[in-house]
């Protein structure tokens, strides 16, 4: 028999962002599996049968909602996204969170959602994101949440938090990648025109950047290292591809992507070889050296680090085909 869907339930208050609200309803949406089996089950919850969306401050359109709170009790996966200022919220949705969280399931907000978060308990004492205009407010209003305001999106045990708009795309997707692998997430990422990993945080979307950051195009310097992944790269041999000394290569990395060049390299890396494992039958020292690795002692460190799991755990719970579009 199939298994049973995984319930995503999107909670939708009066005064929620339209966009963030059709942000997990997409992606989770689009998901399919081998023979094109819908994996998610996505229900648009809230306190009211019609709700009034926003853009901003700015009052939108008027939604309705099939499904109420009472439906979203049995989710796997509960959403809050973001909602105007000043972020208040029925306590009975509070209450719904509340009630998820005790019975281990797994809370997501976008944007400003993390307010609804953080007003209903969940985020005491772990570390959070929200979009960087609001992350002071966040940190004033509940100071027993450790702020990052920096980060696209954080996750602390079975919370997950992420900055603005864009971002609830890049959790999403994260999560696709969690359930069902990165071959998976990426079927996705490509539905929704998308990176399936965009690099970097918050700090490239701060205000304006310098004249050189704006015209220093690091794109061929990139296509170059993915092209060159399974080469031992050093931070020289990339200055020198990009005509640039070792410092200015580093200050362009930091500015145009908010990682250091070999943060980004070895991230790419570990996309390779996550896809391999999935997609292939290759051993896994083949993958080590294709992606880079050069052994598969190497590999395994960096999986149990980053993943906290080793390439043959990873394969056996994430290898599947490609899925069908």
């Amino acid at each position: 028999m199939p298994a049973e869907p995984h319930v995503v339930a999107v909670l939708a208050p009066d005064g929620v962002v339209g966009f963030d609200l059709s942000i997990p309803c997409h992606v989770f949406g689009m998901v399919r599996l081998t023979g094109r089996t819908r994996p998610y089950e996505v229900k648009v919850c809230g306190p009211r049968p019609v709700v009034r969306t926003t853009a901003g401050l700015v009052r939108y359109y008027d939604i309705q909602v099939p499904y109420g709170l009472d439906d979203a009790a049995e989710a796997a996966t509960l959403v809050v996204p973001g909602l105007a200022a000043p972020y208040q919220v029925p306590a009975e949705l509070l209450d719904t969170l509340r009630a998820a969280s005790v019975r281990g399931a797994r809370v997501v907000s976008i944007c400003t959602g993390a307010f609804v978060l953080a007003e209903a308990g969940l985020l005491s004492g772990r570390r959070a994101t929200t979009h960087w205009a609001a992350a002071c407010e966040l940190a004033r209003r509940y100071p027993d949440v450790t702020v990052d305001a920096k980060a696209l999106f954080v996750r602390d045990g079975r919370i997950f938090t992420s900055a603005g708009v864009a971002a609830g795309l890049d959790l999403c997707l994260n999560l696709v990648a969690r359930d069902h692998g990165a071959a998976v997430a990426a079927n996705a990422s490509r539905a929704v025109v998308m990176a399936p990993v965009r690099e970097g945080d918050q700090a490239q979307f701060i205000g304006d950047t310098t004249a050189e950051s704006q015209t220093g195009s690091l794109a061929g310097t990139l296509e170059w290292m993915q092209a060159n992944l399974a080469n031992p790269l050093t931070l020289a041999d990339i200055a020198r591809h990009a005509a640039l000394s070792v410092r200015t290569l580093s200050r362009r990395f930091s500015d145009q992507l908010g990682v250091s060049p070999q943060r980004w390299l070895h991230n790419q890396r570990l996309l390779l070889a996550r896809q391999l494992l999935e997609t292939t039958d290759l051993p896994v020292p083949e993958v080590a050296e294709r992606s880079g690795y050069g052994s598969a002692n190497a590999l395994r460190a960096h999986f149990a680090r980053d993943l906290g799991t080793s390439p043959q755990r990873y394969r056996h719970g994430f290898r599947q085909p490609q899925a069908d579009w």
